[in-house]
């Protein structure tokens, strides 16, 4: 059954003011409202509406048009924006457990709007504080109130100036002193300053500190968590031993204070030790529920996989943004046609569609799965709250760790990639600052850095698949997993056996065709993978040289084809329930099978080369399907875009709004920079409602 609105309360999905979109949206095939509603459903979208029009509404969020902040100012008003959002108490704490979905959704609306603000809010209430909450202790919980009253405000610091990647070599120390029952927190040089620390810069109060911990006998227990004050409350002056400041404008996100610490021998009570994976006694004695150090330590960066799950959400959302842009331009902007006196929209060029609508299909697929990844996350969570220490729990852990750890680098990639092919899609005005695709690529770019190198994250998923089929030779364990992603594994030799055996275009529209593929693709390239390592070691090479050089056509593609497989086959389960609307199973197939042939083309060679395609007529076959595709979602675009941008106001790209007015909406944004205006004033009759050509000519 199709869902609907309670009472009929259309005012959620008003009616989109008519233009020059209309006739796209006349031909599309299924109703947005109907896909609205199905996706995020209506209480999901009353939260969304009420983020929007509470941020329309407030004089401190207005959108100024032509004002270029400085740096300070823009801080300041992201810091004054962030503490808003708190007055509004859109989330309690509660929430975060009880309605995850409202925490995932909150972020996302205020990313749309800006993703400075967006940071700043998550760093403090979903990293700084999930650190708090689930490294810590009952001792520690009254800090949960503070952060969501903003009684403080935090940051989480693990890297360093001289290390990031590698957190096991981080050099801040923490020496224990029973006598005094403090830590002793000290920098020993300028390269073990924490830096790259969003909100350190500005506004932080209190940061989760990573130092290695030293006992009074010599032993260092690796790195621990603690929480320190790092600026006093009323006056934000540095505390006692504190050096801290901010480093610097950045390439974007620069309403995002980031920051560096140095600290010398500052003293913080043993209390302050975030507990619940290590503790320190007063006499100075080491306690852990973990006997396995790297389990200790693997548990103690939980909230580094909360931040690649939510950096999924952010570059998906990001993706979002720049194809409605996109698609919107695309179904106005006219240019040439078959005849000299007809110009068709540049959306109806074959070209066009192949270079968009991927985007789309792929914005739609990793929407789903990053959503059902931060749900995945939340029951983690729960577990470790609760105390549970079973193997489930511990695999769930390592399987969650894997898929954040390429899905950041999937998703963040992918949106990279998208948002410059929407960019360079519209032309010369999507280079204008105004219309918003530069920004978004450079508040994007960040999401293939922090939280984990890209390339380097990508060696935690080909690990664990590694380590997966390891066990599986030596002892014939069987593969399997909490969440089954993958439990296909374990049929890996029947499946290696399998070839493409699609003729036509009509039999490869359905996604279980990539499907199939992408289970042989990952199977070879596991194979390959650990083939190549142990050819490497019996070399000669150590674990760590052979690791090294099975990563860029081993490793690397291992990682990236699995990722791909779990986006596909959750989109692809998704779309195929039978709760699916009638209405909606076609439009939705479509996006699926485009997503999966579109992703799996780009491994033709892979394909050919493992003998899974054989003759050159695969090949054709997937391409011609791929374009087909295309055409069949090109009249529904406008309206797949519909479900998923924002309001204007947040979209904030005059060739992106709803009513498809492109020039004018262009033309009258350009009048509104104050700079334009003062060099034309001397033509005020020059608005978007008069003929501008005609006024030209007589002007001239």
């Amino acid at each position: 059954m199709a869902p609907t609105l309670k009472g009929g309360d259309a005012a959620l999905l008003p009616e989109f003011p008519r233009g020059p979109l209309d006739s796209y949206r006349a031909r599309a095939s299924f109703s947005w409202k109907e896909l609205a509603l199905f996706t995020e459903g209506e209480d999901m979208l009353r939260f969304k509406k009420t983020i929007f029009s509470a941020l329309e509404n407030d004089p401190l969020f207005a959108r100024s048009p032509g004002a270029h902040l400085s740096l300070e100012k823009y801080r300041e008003l992201s810091f004054l924006r962030c503490k808003r959002i708190f007055e509004y108490d859109f989330l309690s704490a509660g929430d975060m457990f009880e309605s995850p979905l409202k925490v995932s959704t909150l972020i996302q609306c205020l990313g749309m709007y800006d993703w400075s603000l967006a940071a700043k809010y998550v760093l403090h209430t979903l990293i700084f504080g999930s650190a708090v909450f689930s490294s810590g202790s009952e001792r520690h919980f009254t800090y949960i109130q503070k952060i969501f009253s903003m009684e403080i405000f935090g940051c989480f610091a693990l890297t360093e100036l001289s290390h990031g990647s590698n957190t096991k070599a981080i050099r801040t120390t923490a020496h224990y002193n029973p006598a005094t029952e403090e830590f002793i927190i000290h920098s020993p040089d300028f390269e073990a300053a924490k830096f790259w620390v969003g909100n350190m810069g500005k506004t932080a109060t209190h940061a989760v500190v990573f130092a290695q911990l030293h006992m009074p006998g010599g032993q260092c227990h690796g790195l621990h968590p603690f929480i320190i004050q790092i600026r006093d409350l009323k006056t934000l002056l540095p505390m006692p031993g504190v050096m801290v400041g901010d480093i610097g404008k950045k390439l974007g996100q620069n309403g995002l204070d980031n920051g560096f610490a140095v600290f010398h021998k500052v003293r913080v009570p043993r209390h302050n030790l975030l507990n619940r994976m290590g503790d320190v006694t007063p006499e100075g004695t080491y306690v852990s529920p973990f006997k396995d150090a790297r389990q200790r330590f693997g548990a103690s960066l939980g909230s580094l996989s909360w931040g690649r799950v939510v950096i999924m959400a952010m570059a998906v959302t990001n993706l979002k943004l720049a194809v409605s842009i996109a698609a919107r331009f695309s179904a106005t902007r006219r240019q040439f046609g078959p005849t000299e006196d007809e110009e068709i929209p540049v959306l109806e060029y074959q070209t066009q569609q192949w270079r968009l609508l991927p985007y789309l299909a792929a914005a739609y697929a990793l929407d789903h799965f990053s959503t059902s990844l931060f749900l995945d996350m939340v029951e983690l969570q729960r577990g470790l709250a609760a105390g549970d220490r079973s193997a489930r729990q511990a695999e769930l852990g390592r399987e969650i760790h894997a898929l954040a750890s390429a899905g950041k680098p999937l998703a963040s990639w992918t949106a990279q990639q998208g948002i410059q092919e929407c960019r360079e899609a519209c032309g010369g005005h999507g280079y204008l600052a105004m219309n918003r695709l530069g920004v978004l690529r450079d508040d994007n770019d960040p999401n293939c850095t922090y939280e984990g190198d890209n390339n380097v994250l990508l060696q935690q998923t080909s690990n664990y698949l590694l380590g997966l089929l390891a066990l599986r030779v030596r002892d014939g364990a069987r593969i399997r997993s909490p969440l089954k992603s993958v439990d296909f594994l374990d049929s890996y030799p029947s499946i290696l056996d399998q070839r493409f055996e699609v003729s036509s275009v009509a039999d490869c529209l359905d996604s279980a065709v990539a499907l199939a593929a992408y289970k042989w693709l990952v199977c070879y390239l596991l194979r390959e993978t650990h083939e190549k390592l142990n050819q490497e070691k019996r070399s000669g090479s150590g674990d760590f040289e052979a690791r090294n050089n099975c990563q860029v056509f081993h490793g690397r593609p291992l990682a990236l084809a699995f990722m791909e497989l779990m986006v596909l086959q959750s989109f692809h389960e998704h779309v195929h329930r039978p709760c699916v609307p009638p209405s909606l199973r076609a439009v939705l197939g479509r996006l699926s099978a485009l997503y999966a042939l579109w992703s799996l083309n780009r491994h033709t060679a892979l394909l050919y080369r493992g003998g899974y395609f054989s003759d050159e007529q695969a090949g054709r076959v997937l391409e011609s399907a791929i374009l087909t595709l295309c055409s069949q979602l090109k009249d529904d675009a406008v309206a797949l875009v519909d479900v998923i941008a924002p309001p204007d106001f947040v979209l904030d790209s005059p060739i992106g709004r709803a009513d498809g007015e492109l020039y004018k909406n262009l033309w009258g944004a350009i009048l509104q920079d104050s700079q334009v205006l003062e060099r034309a004033s001397w033509w005020p009759e020059f608005s978007v409602n008069k003929p501008v050509i005609g006024s030209v000519k007589s002007k001239l």
